[in-house]
């Protein structure tokens, strides 16, 4: 009889724990990719070859403790020179091998920059980034890609994510047919916001190019939307375009109802990479969340997020060569990595502005 008892209550222990069992997804956010023709200059080893897998060196250990890490590619990828920095930006198909390498699995493309090697350019950068493996999403090859492949479904570690990506606009160059890069069109991204519902993921994340460039806090424009995504159903909403930090915020909508629903927003990230020079756009940061599920709920639920300094340092060895890096700049410069007195008080003053940017929002050790 005891040992009948006892059986019941394990039973039940199990039973209780396997419904609380709850799975976890860390989802690792990085800002504009820029490619600037020094940037360019600073790559290419020989006439014509590109490297850029140094400049992710310091970085990808970061990659490595997170299950997915998603990026805003702000450039083209025209396969065959020439190859140009602002205002067009074209860049070798090496930098998209090393953003892998490091540890990229997922790139937007639906930026203000998507057109700058027009149709064809469009075209090549979709193909590339899926021989090289990525998942990308924001720019189509046509109509019928678009239908197939959006939003993009993503499922990772048992989870299922709607991902979604628009721009304000393409610099004024026009989408050659039948290319498409998805506009800021709101009765678009309700319909798209409607499919993405129907095809019920665990959790939906809109990466938007939006806002004023350099401005360190979101526009009254950025929070219409941002409420207007999350009536519409986005869980998530990280933004770019800025190129330097903005807030990161808990907001809330008024549903038709008078119901409340809210959403984390990352207005800005800022750069991962550049040459720009201006006050904030030497860096940027890495936006973690933590994605929580519990066994038989069909909705997963934001856990932790915090975020991860990046600044952009550029190296120039004995010989004037020179190496843009990402580096993580809350960590001591790297050991192998020789950095000047000025360089080192340029890193610790991005790292103290950016903290008290996003004072109350967690810093993560990753």
């Amino acid at each position: 009889m005891r040992l009948r008892f006892l059986s019941i209550l394990l039973f039940g222990w199990l039973a209780l724990n396997a419904q609380a069992q709850t799975d976890t997804l860390r989802l690792l956010f990085a800002g504009d990719i820029m490619g600037h023709s020094t940037q360019i200059k600073s790559a290419e080893v020989s006439p014509g070859v590109y490297d850029y897998r140094p400049c992710f060196r310091y970085i990808s250990p970061t990659f490595e403790k997170a299950d997915l890490v998603l990026g805003n590619l702000e450039l083209t990828l025209p396969g065959q020179p020439p190859y140009t920095g602002y205002p067009m930006f074209r860049s070798p198909d090496a930098l998209a091998v090393a953003l892998r390498e490091a540890g990229f699995d997922i790139l937007v493309t639906a930026n203000n920059h998507s057109n700058d090697a027009r149709g064809p350019g469009v075209v090549n950068t979709i193909e590339t980034l899926r021989r090289l493996g990525f998942q990308q999403t924001g720019t189509f090859k046509n109509q019928r890609e678009r239908d197939l492949f959006y939003p993009l479904m993503i499922y990772q570690n048992g989870f299922k994510l709607a991902l979604l990506n628009y721009t304000y606009g393409t610099n004024g160059i026009p989408t050659a047919p039948p290319t498409i890069v998805n506009l800021l069109d709101t009765m678009q991204i309700a319909a798209d916001l409607a499919e993405a519902r129907a095809r019920k993921p665990h959790f939906i994340i809109a990466f938007v190019h939006w806002g004023s460039e350099y401005q360190t806090e979101e526009n009254a424009g950025q929070r219409q939307l941002a409420h207007f995504l999350i009536r519409h159903g986005a869980d998530l909403i990280v933004g770019a375009h800025p190129h330097v930090v903005q807030p990161i915020k808990l907001e809330t909508a008024t549903l038709p109802d008078g119901s409340k629903r809210s959403a984390v927003v990352a207005y800005s990230l800022g750069n991962f990479i550049s040459n720009q020079q201006k006050v904030g756009t030497d860096g940027g940061i890495l936006f973690g969340v933590e994605l929580l599920h519990r066994e038989g709920v069909p909705r997963a639920e934001v856990g932790r997020y915090g975020y991860v300094p990046v600044w952009r340092y550029v190296h120039r060895n004995a010989q004037g060569k020179t190496t843009f890096f990402a580096l993580p700049a809350a960590k001591s410069a790297p050991a192998d990595l020789p950095m000047p007195e000025e360089a080192v008080r340029a890193m610790e003053n991005f790292l103290a502005r950016t903290r008290a940017h996003l004072r109350g929002i967690e810093e993560w050790d990753w």
